[in-house]
């Protein structure tokens, strides 16, 4: 990376041109301007939704080409190739999200309401849904935010506000999802997205630290974030009803989110004091 891109500006202009051209037919077919029947439309919704979060990785892989490059993208990709974050690290990952995702849908049951069934066929396929989510539900996107676009910004403004602008682009590129029939963000407010993504943002800040800076660390816990949702659903996919296990989710995430990243300031800030002594 040249150390005059101080803001990673065309990484966002390509990651939005590719993910939002490749929404836009759904968001055409959301609002009547194309026609396309139901099962015309579930059928390609997947495949598209796969093709456009492959934007981050897009506008990643055109900023170090342009930056720097023959080479460059190869070179980054050998990065991805690192497990070796510490058992620490997994272990982090699988139970705070498992457990924070756990409490936000069983907490309302304590108050009379119904219970939400997992929407896997069964748990013993969570192994084959986790991986998908790591390298294509989601994960991938890791590839451009957090392996690309975060060192930038912290470097920039700091953990917490390059945490914070990041979050903000993330949740808007997420925009056109919104006017997207069948869409998990259809039943859910966009000041509460915000709040789910600066919370994942300081998690997965915090996640990318510990590990040492292994970027595949980013795609695991993006992913791992993902696939718990289906066994401990969040959401009731209707509209106009109170979601209040969503709401309980997004405060608990944003809660954690802010807490490791004070406790990993003061962790990491005392050993950076050490190294630069």
């Amino acid at each position: 990376m040249k150390e005059n891109e101080k803001f990673p500006l065309r990484f966002f202009v390509v990651t939005f041109m590719w993910s939002w051209l490749i929404w836009l037919p759904l968001v055409l077919a959301g609002f009547g301007v194309i026609s396309l029947s139901g099962e015309s439309l579930k059928s390609i919704t997947i495949p598209v939704m796969v093709l456009a979060a492959f934007g981050p990785a897009v506008g990643a892989f055109y900023s170090l080409r342009t930056l720097n490059g023959k080479g460059s993208i190869r070179v980054y990709l050998k990065s991805f190739f690192s497990l070796k974050f510490g058992w620490k690290v997994w272990i982090a990952i699988f139970s705070i999200l498992g457990i924070s995702t756990a409490i936000s849908w069983f907490i309302p049951e304590l108050f009379g309401a119904d219970r939400l069934g997992m929407l896997l066929p069964n748990i013993y396929i969570f192994p084959i849904y986790w991986l998908v989510m790591v390298f294509f539900g989601g994960g991938q996107e890791e590839i451009g935010w957090r392996g690309y676009a975060l060192p930038f910004l912290e470097k920039q403004y700091g953990r917490w506000f390059g945490s914070i602008i990041l979050a903000v682009v993330w949740a808007c590129w997420h925009l056109p999802l919104w006017f997207i029939p069948g869409t998990s963000q259809t039943y859910v407010n966009f000041a509460g997205f915000i709040m789910l993504t600066l919370g994942y943002s300081f998690f997965y800040s915090w996640i990318m630290k510990a590990s040492g800076k292994k970027p595949l660390a980013g795609l695991i816990v993006h992913g791992t974030a993902n696939a718990f949702v289906p066994v401990f659903p969040v959401l009731v996919m209707t509209l106009g009803v109170a979601q209040v296990r969503f709401w309980i989710w997004v405060s608990l995430t944003l809660l954690i989110g802010i807490v490791v990243m004070i406790l990993s300031e003061a962790k990491f800030g005392k050993q950076e004091n050490r190294i630069g002594t």
